[in-house]
């Protein structure tokens, strides 16, 4: 099954928690952190994810949740075939999980990944860029990778 993923980085996260709560039909959280939560929903399927990362709010990016690695390798193609330029990371630690997932930009600028989720973390894996900025879709996360992947360069363009 894929599952519609949304990230939106808000200003007021108790704030955000009991607005998006409400508007699911009194759902709570299926994971909550001091600076991230996410409602894993079946109707709609969608995976939403709030947080504090960006310095800005509003949309952080959009994805497709896979469930296994077939559906994982279909997203992937559907990329190429869309002949976009895409990111592979594997185990990668992100939004308190170890996923394996691609990132891609698409023509407006607007940050995709697909992903499918090996495991919960407690952590968290962000790592601020030298200037102190966070990392995002747009930004992406420096530091040490599980396993080394061959080089690509995607032009994900700064948020304004």
């Amino acid at each position: 099954m894929k599952r519609m993923h949304i990230h939106v980085s808000v200003e007021n996260l108790p704030e955000s928690i009991r607005f998006y709560s409400a508007m699911f039909g009194g759902i709570e959280p299926t994971v909550r952190k001091h600076d991230y939560c996410k409602w894993e929903l079946t109707d709609p399927a969608v995976n939403f994810a709030i947080s504090q990362r960006l310095a800005r709010s509003g949309i952080d990016h959009f994805g497709i949740q896979v469930e296994t690695e077939e559906e994982l390798a279909e997203m992937r193609n559907r990329f190429a075939l869309a002949e976009i330029a895409a990111e592979d990371q594997a185990a990668a630690q992100c939004g308190y999980a170890v996923s394996d997932k691609s990132w891609t930009v698409d023509p407006q600028g607007v940050a995709w990944e697909t992903f499918r989720t090996r495991e919960q973390s407690r952590h968290d894996a962000v790592v601020a860029d030298p200037d102190g900025e966070p990392p995002s879709p747009k930004r992406p996360r420096l530091g040490p990778q599980p396993q080394p992947q061959p080089a690509v360069t995607i032009a994900f363009r700064r948020r304004r």
